[in-house]
């Protein structure tokens, strides 16, 4: 889309995100996330090693990378330049050629060639404001073929409106304090005030609006869900 109403999306991608200094700490402050369930969770939606797959907001390729050993065509699409350039670099190390580094994000990314069988995002979608969240899901769903899956990961706060508060307070308070390890009370409180998760009781309806039908839901924190949605 080119339209003079929609939002630059590097204003959007968190400025940590495209600091090469960040960057280049960006896995070992995610904790190395092994993407082995999420892999497995597609196979079992019936990809296989021909099956195309897109990830939005690919950061350093911590699932691109692997999955472009198991599906025939992935996608990484980022729009920090830092970012796609440690990602370019892990696939060339690897001799990945089945994996696409792009620039573009969930409003700009244009899709090409067969419909994705799948597209996974991951703690990405909440640095869109909710009214960009559904165009952007609506968009997911037009790349992906019917019977499509989207796994999404994301900080999502599975909380009712009135324990918001007491929530956010009791979550700042159990930060890890070196910056080194994870992510400290003053990086989430910045996350809390500056980005745009929202209430799980309202992402679900926008699942829905978009085209899809929720297939799984888990938290294994009430800030931290798993989707699998299927396009209806």
């Amino acid at each position: 889309m080119d339209l003079d109403w929609m939002p630059d999306e590097l204003a959007h991608a968190g400025p940590e995100h495209l600091d090469p200094a960040f960057v280049s700490g960006f896995d070992r402050k995610q904790g190395h996330p092994d993407p082995a369930e999420d892999l497995a969770l597609l196979r079992s939606h019936g990809l296989t090693a021909d099956s195309v797959v897109v990830d939005l907001g690919a950061g350093t390729g911590q699932f691109a990378v692997p999955a472009a050993r198991h599906f025939g065509r992935v996608v990484a699409v980022e729009v920090s330049p830092a970012m796609r350039d440690v990602l370019r670099e892990r696939a060339a190390a690897q001799g990945l050629a089945s994996l696409e580094c792009v620039r573009g994000g969930f409003l700009s990314y244009e899709h090409t060639g067969a419909p994705a069988d799948a597209v996974f995002t991951r703690h990405a979608l909440h640095q869109l404001p909710d009214f960009w969240k559904v165009l952007a899901l609506r968009r997911i769903a037009a790349m992906l073929r019917p019977g499509g899956v989207l796994r999404l990961r994301d900080l999502i706060y599975d909380v009712p409106a009135r324990d918001a508060e007491s929530f956010v307070r009791d979550w700042l308070a159990g930060a890890p304090r070196d910056p080194d390890t994870g992510y400290t009370r003053e990086d989430l409180a910045e996350h809390v005030r500056t980005e745009h998760s929202t209430f799980r009781w309202l992402l679900e309806p926008m699942l829905e609006a978009a085209g899809f039908e929720i297939a799984d839901v888990s938290f294994e924190h009430p800030v931290f869900g798993a989707y699998t949605c299927v396009r209806r």
